[in-house]
């Protein structure tokens, strides 16, 4: 039998070192998580200890942004590496079937570039991007695994019909239509009978299939390098738990008066609301908490990067939730919907026990698409540059490095925002469509967020020579999408036209799968 060369078995032990030093990566998403909603971010009344450990044992990003401010628009910035004002979903946007506007085929995406670098790619829980009838489909993207939820209308509930795998619908016990994630309560019924909510509960709880397939998914892959998308429904409304994960909760707070809405197209009723979305949360807490238990058994903790976020932030007081009861968005201003910073600014957390040293935070303005070149330089892929995130690998690794470029959000649902970090300076337009309408024009708020990260007092008028600069700097991050206009930014129709024209562009993308 012939030998090889000596120098060409050292290179090649040298490539498969290298390959084996890349870490595994496992990206933890919440649903509506507010800023405040964690122990290690200052709440006190929800129990958070699993990702209090993370934080303990990892580095906190305290200005950390997600990619919108709601679900969809986040899950494509998140996805593909490109600012809201390039990525090709802004809005949420119901295309049919309960299905969301999907991401175009032919895309660069997250997974895919990891894929094609030989990592194993799972996604587990709620995708939102696009059905199995589209090109937003989880395996067009770039996923070998699937389980879970494409539709974000369907994940209202916590006990769906069915879920899907790897392009198959399996059913779940809760009979066949599921249960409801929204409905009234019953006409007639006292709101303080545990029975009358007995409806609103089912057998099969969707994210006990999510953090099971996803542990499956470390046990099966721990030979080689993995990337794992675990993106949780919770603690996104309708309120629905299993009853053992309410019992820590049970009676601890003062549950004044249920949520028993009559109207049907209300987020489903709940008794106690209060003990069931902190439990909510909990939950959440303690499926990370198995993952980290999973990377422990399957002997990968020590080179496997955590990073624990949120999609945009805590819900408005809807479906029972009480946002300041819980101090949810931590002080600042604004809810999911928002630009303002309790809109998008996400409790973050990441650990990697073999590189990122313990116990650390980083001030350092970051987004969602930054993810995209963070991860593939840690998984050596090549990628185009035509991105437009910033790897963080210099601030994992503990350098003290400022952002190079602005970090820039426009989101054309609640009235219409624009807005864009740099530094210790917030530039934010909001209720464009409403300004246009009203003054012929649009005004830009200027905050500085050193000194008041609450965004109470405007600067504007005061540096109108940053706002100037600010508002240019927003101008060249926006590249037109005739489907998602900006009042006083584009030539465009009005908001309702411009609605249509992007489900009748979205319902063509996902005919020409």
């Amino acid at each position: 039998m012939r030998r090889l060369p000596t120098l060409l078995l050292l290179a090649m032990a040298g490539l498969a070192s290298a390959a084996e030093s890349r870490p595994n990566i496992i990206f933890i998403l919440a649903d509506d998580l507010g800023y405040g909603e964690v122990g290690f971010m200052g709440q006190t009344k929800i129990l958070t200890p699993n990702v209090d450990r993370l934080a303990k044992e990892g580095l906190v990003l305290t200005r950390h942004y997600c990619g919108n401010a709601v679900c969809a628009p986040s899950r494509s910035v998140l996805m593909t590496g490109l600012n809201p004002g390039r990525a090709p979903v802004r809005d949420n946007l119901d295309v049919g079937k309960g299905e969301q506007i999907p991401l175009p085929a032919g895309i660069t995406t997250l997974p895919n570039i990891l894929r094609q670098a030989g990592y194993a790619t799972g996604a587990f829980g709620k995708w939102g991007l696009g059905g199995y009838d589209s090109t937003g489909r989880p395996d067009i993207q770039g996923f070998d695994k699937f389980l879970g939820l494409t539709s974000q209308w369907v994940a209202h509930s916590h006990y769906p019909p069915a879920i899907w795998e790897d392009g198959k619908e399996v059913s779940l016990d809760n009979g066949e239509k599921g249960v409801p994630g929204h409905g009234g309560f019953p006409a007639g019924a006292d709101p303080q009978d545990p029975k009358a909510y007995a409806a609103f509960t089912g057998k099969d709880f969707a994210p006990d299939r999510f953090i099971a397939g996803a542990e499956k998914f470390i046990a099966a892959n721990a030979q080689r390098p993995f990337f794992l998308y675990f993106a949780s429904p919770l603690p996104h409304v309708s309120l629905q738990l299993p009853a053992e994960d309410l019992k820590s909760y049970e009676g601890k707070f003062p549950e004044d008066k249920p949520f028993a809405p009559a109207a049907k197209g209300s987020y489903v009723p709940n008794r106690t609301p209060l003990a069931t979305y902190a439990a909510m949360i909990t939950r959440l807490d303690k499926d990370v908490g198995r993952l980290m238990a999973a990377l422990e058994k399957a002997g990968v903790a020590g080179n496997t990067l955590i990073v624990f976020t949120g999609d945009n932030g805590a819900t408005h007081d809807v479906g029972g939730v009480n946002t300041k009861f819980f101090n949810s968005a931590g002080g600042l201003r604004g809810l999911k919907g928002s630009l303002h910073e309790g809109g998008v600014r996400e409790p973050t957390v990441l650990r990697w026990p073999a590189k990122v040293a313990a116990g650390t935070r980083s001030d350092r303005l970051s987004g969602f698409e930054d993810w995209l070149a963070t991860f593939a330089e840690l998984a050596q892929a090549k990628v185009l540059t035509t991105h437009s995130g910033e790897s963080l690998v210099p601030t994992l690794l503990g350098a003290k490095e400022a952002r190079h470029a602005p970090l820039y959000r426009e989101f054309p649902g609640y009235g219409e925002q624009q807005a864009i970090w740099e530094g210790k300076w917030k530039a934010i337009r909001t209720e464009m469509g409403k300004q246009m309408t009203t003054a012929g024009k649009v005004t830009t708020q200027l905050y500085d967020l050193e000194a008041d990260p609450a965004e109470s007092n405007d600067l504007a008028t005061k540096f109108p020579e940053i706002v100037k600069d600010l508002e240019t700097k927003m101008a060249a991050n926006h590249v037109p999408d005739e489907r998602f206009p900006l009042a006083g930014v584009d030539a465009e129709a009005t908001a309702p036209k411009a609605k249509a024209n992007a489900k009748a562009a979205a319902k063509k993308q996902a005919a020409a799968k």
